[in-house]
Parts: structure tokens; sequence; C-alpha cells
């Protein structure tokens, strides 16, 4: 579940294949009302989707010339991205 606050945009619960498709659109449509960071404190859960999710947001963003923020990644979301070999490509703060 995503919800915004002040320029935030907070990710709530598991970020799995289940939840993807809703988390997809719910960032996309936070970054076109003008969010930008992303804060994931409250992220349960993740898989492999949660980065293909992160790297929808961030095609949004770009398209919409915004530069998107990521806070308080989940460990296991940083683990991930390393065995992918995409670390360096997460816009983390």
């Amino acid at each position: 579940m995503i919800s915004t606050n002040a320029g935030l945009i907070r990710v709530e619960g598991a970020m799995t294949l289940t939840q993807a498709k809703a988390l997809l659109d719910q960032g996309v449509a936070a970054l076109a009302a003008g969010e930008g960071v992303v804060d994931m404190a409250q992220v349960t859960e993740v898989d492999s989707s949660a980065l293909a999710v992160v790297f929808g947001w961030m095609r949004a963003a770009q398209a919409r010339g915004m530069q998107l923020r990521l806070d308080n990644l989940p460990p296991e979301m940083l683990s991930l991205a390393e065995v992918y070999g995409v670390r360096d490509l997460l816009p983390v703060a």
C-alpha cells in the first residue's frame, strides 16, 4: 500500500509479486502528483518484483523530468539488488 504526505511516498507492507502491479500504479500516480521521495521503512517483505516496481517508478520519474530518491530500503532489497548487479542504479539517499 502507498500513501503520500508532504512530498513523501510511503510504502507499507509487502512488495512482492502479488502487490507489484498495484504498487507500480500507485507509485506512478504519486509521482504524477509531484511526489519524489519514497520512504520504504514500513516495507515488511520483498522479492525480486520489488526491484521491477522501483525501476518502473524510476522510468516514470525520468519521463516527468523528476528525480526519484529512495529512503530506508529494506536490507533484503539491497541484497537482491547486489545479487542482480543493479545496486548502483538505485537512487538511494
